[in-house]
């Protein structure tokens, strides 16, 4: 595809996630179906909360990341400029967006490697889609990786946003064959993400053996890429796909009780309560995408301030259940009832084990 039309492409994404609604319509989370118990007598301070994590080897403040969405058209410049400002100050990860773009046009890499020049210090996620393993060689992998010193490279799936777009490439032959390639060849490791439609267990046990490092089930309850391109060019199979795929919460169980590697929590994560539910029920860290995009259109005190309020949120979540690090947010027993339980129970999942956990 012309680089003329792949930037295009990015500035439309860009601009339609910022200014309409991209958001699941019907489907949820699944998230309203889990609760906690709370405690009516605490036992520590608030200030006493731990929050820093470890991430692939690497220390997190806190067990975010911003997600990733953006990069490959000048006007994504000033967002990574931004969010790389945030991620650093904040001591969370950040990931960029697909870096495809880049890759022939010289121009647009700045767009990308903006975020490191910011955030010299901070965890960076490179990205490319799975379509293109099977066409890119090593040293465009390297090319990739280089552009912004990442410290792990995403391979994002994303089918059902290819299946929608115009010019989509619903070519992902040999995938796990070009995933297990890939992680023997680069030096860092490698995490698979959805885009918004989650990850069943099946797939995930396949990810982990290819050699993966880690998977992000990017579920469906958040942004719908599949809205994106409905909204982008009007094809009646993004309104008819708009709420497709499986719900974060039921995504991220069925990942965490089927692999060993790190799991994180993303699709629809929209406040403390979500991060610590996510956590609880085993993610290793949670990734935010259209929320931080948003706050960062509107400037660094926005930003700022969203990301202040999902931490307070999160840390009075840990008071009132009386989670003082967040190993022990994984040790607290959890309600799950609904369509979260009846799903998770059809699939052979033992909901039991969550209620089973006791409380100190």
């Amino acid at each position: 595809m012309p680089d003329d039309k792949i930037e295009n492409r990015k500035a439309d994404h860009l601009d339609i996630c910022i200014n309409s609604d991209v958001e699941s319509q019907v489907k949820t989370t699944g998230f309203e179906d889990i609760s906690f118990i709370h405690r009516a007598i605490p036992k520590f301070k608030m200030d006493e909360i731990k929050l820093e994590s470890l991430f692939l080897g690497y220390r997190l403040k806190y067990p975010i990341i911003i997600g990733a969405m953006t990069g490959g058209h000048s006007k994504a410049l000033e967002f990574n400029r931004k969010l790389g400002e945030l991620a650093e100050e904040y001591g969370i990860g950040m990931g960029l967006g697909s870096q495809r773009a880049a890759l022939n046009n010289d121009r647009l890499v700045e767009t990308y490697r903006i975020a490191r020049e910011v955030a010299p210090n901070t965890f960076l996620i490179a990205n490319i889609g799975a379509p293109q393993l099977s066409s890119l060689k090593s040293f465009e992998l390297e090319k990739i990786i280089n552009m912004i010193s990442a410290n792990a490279l995403a391979v994002h799936l994303n089918c059902l946003q290819e299946s929608i777009q115009l010019e989509g490439e619903t070519s992902f032959c040999c995938l796990l064959e070009n995933l297990n390639k890939v992680t023997r060849e680069i030096s860092i490791p490698v995490i698979v993400k959805e885009t918004g439609a989650g990850i069943c267990w099946e797939d995930a046990k396949k990810i982990e053996e290819a050699g993966v490092s880690a998977i992000d089930v990017s579920g469906a309850g958040g942004t719908s890429w599949s809205a994106v391109e409905y909204i982008r060019g009007g094809s009646e199979l993004g309104r008819i796909f708009w709420d497709w795929g499986i719900p974060t919460a039921v995504s991220l169980i069925e990942c965490v009780n089927s692999v060993k590697i790190p799991v994180i929590a993303s699709g629809g994560v929209r406040t403390g309560i979500d991060i610590a539910k996510s956590l609880s029920l085993g993610a290793n860290a949670v990734s935010i995408s259209l929320p931080f995009l948003r706050a960062a259109a509107k400037g660094m005190h926005t930003l700022r301030n969203y990301l202040d309020n999902i931490i307070q949120q999160l840390k009075v979540t840990m008071y009132l259940i009386g989670a003082k690090t967040i190993e022990d947010l994984r040790k607290l027993p959890l309600i799950i009832t609904g369509k979260t339980s009846e799903w998770l129970k059809l699939r052979g999942f033992d909901v039991a084990q969550y209620v089973n956990r006791k409380i100190d």
